[in-house]
């Protein structure tokens, strides 16, 4: 039974972030990657026309449960073997759920192809991030597309991870980040997904409620406190996701932005609620919304290490 202390939890996610912020994402053979090559393959087999609630049940399950349960056991045994494998398994485990540098990666490159004048490369490499059309998009529309992937994804990628992380270790950091993964992939509202990609849409919502909350605080605290309160309280609850409404309106209110509104999907325009409120978003932006989640990110890691510098003792148990 290996008990890890409030101290060496504090450790873990500082190295984490530090080995993420270093290396980034590895460009092959990603745990991620693969989790999602095998989702879309047990998606392929048991989503079909007639498909239930139950089977995308029955999917998520499958998909998600037994991952959790190796990183379990791995981490037990790698706790008998040796007091500090364990804690590196941890590490290992956390640098590749948290995305904080390949949000800058696979962003900061938009903002500098539009303030080179490149909108051919912008909109080729913003439609790596988001769902949206970018074949005729001008630099607002890029930029706004940036901003609102990297507020969402400050959340998703990031916050949550740690969250989850504090709260059950690796194993927890390897469940949130596959349950978000699958709601990515299946959590879509149209005919296909519909009914398959409900349960693994209503799992992340579970799971994201206080994390989304949390974000959207320390957004607020980090940025324009006032407006960012003000966007969150009148624009979140009309938003049409529970989580993503606090962030992304907390957010845009704290970088004084207008976001949201119209955005095209397949072809067609799509009226959205609006985010914020100030200024279109241009190509710089993008960095501003960056330096905002990598500063949540310092922020909570000040907090949890300062906090294990007060209580030390046991938090978690395997």
């Amino acid at each position: 039974m290996l008990m890890l202390d409030s101290q060496a939890l504090a450790c873990c996610v500082l190295m984490g972030l530090a080995l993420d912020m270093l290396i980034g994402e590895v460009r092959h053979w990603h745990p991620l990657v693969g989790f999602g090559r095998m989702a879309s393959f047990i998606e392929h087999h048991l989503n079909h026309p007639e498909s239930s609630r139950w089977m995308g049940a029955l999917a998520w399950c499958v998909t998600v449960l037994p991952l959790v349960f190796a990183t379990q056991a791995l981490l037990m045994l790698a706790a008998r073997v040796s007091l500090w494998i364990a804690p590196v398994l941890h590490v290992v485990l956390l640098y590749f759920c948290v995305g904080l540098r390949s949000l800058r990666d696979h962003n900061l490159p938009i903002q500098d192809a539009l303030e080179k004048g490149d909108i051919d490369t912008a909109r080729r490499l913003t439609s790596y991030i988001v769902s949206r059309d970018t074949a005729h998009a001008d630099e607002e529309y890029l930029a706004k597309a940036s901003v609102e992937s990297v507020l969402e994804n400050g959340c998703d990628a990031v916050f949550g991870t740690l969250f989850w992380f504090v709260l059950l270790g690796g194993a927890g950091a390897v469940l949130y980040r596959a349950s978000n993964t699958l709601d990515a992939m299946w959590g879509y509202r149209n005919q296909r997904f519909l009914r398959f990609g409900c349960v693994a849409a209503r799992v992340d919502d579970v799971l994201n409620w206080i994390p989304a909350r949390l974000t959207a605080l320390s957004y607020a605290l980090l940025g324009q406190t006032r407006l960012a309160f003000q966007c969150w309280r009148v624009q979140a609850p009309v938003w049409p996701s529970p989580n993503a409404g606090p962030v992304m309106s907390a957010g845009a209110g704290a970088l004084g932005l207008a976001l949201g509104g119209s955005a095209r999907y397949d072809g067609k325009d799509e009226m959205r609620p609006p985010l914020g409120l100030g200024q279109p978003a241009k190509a710089a932006d993008i960095q501003a919304a960056w330096r905002l989640v990598l500063h949540v990110a310092i922020l909570w890691a000040g907090i949890i290490f300062l906090w294990a510098i007060l209580f030390n003792g046991a938090w978690y148990a395997h």
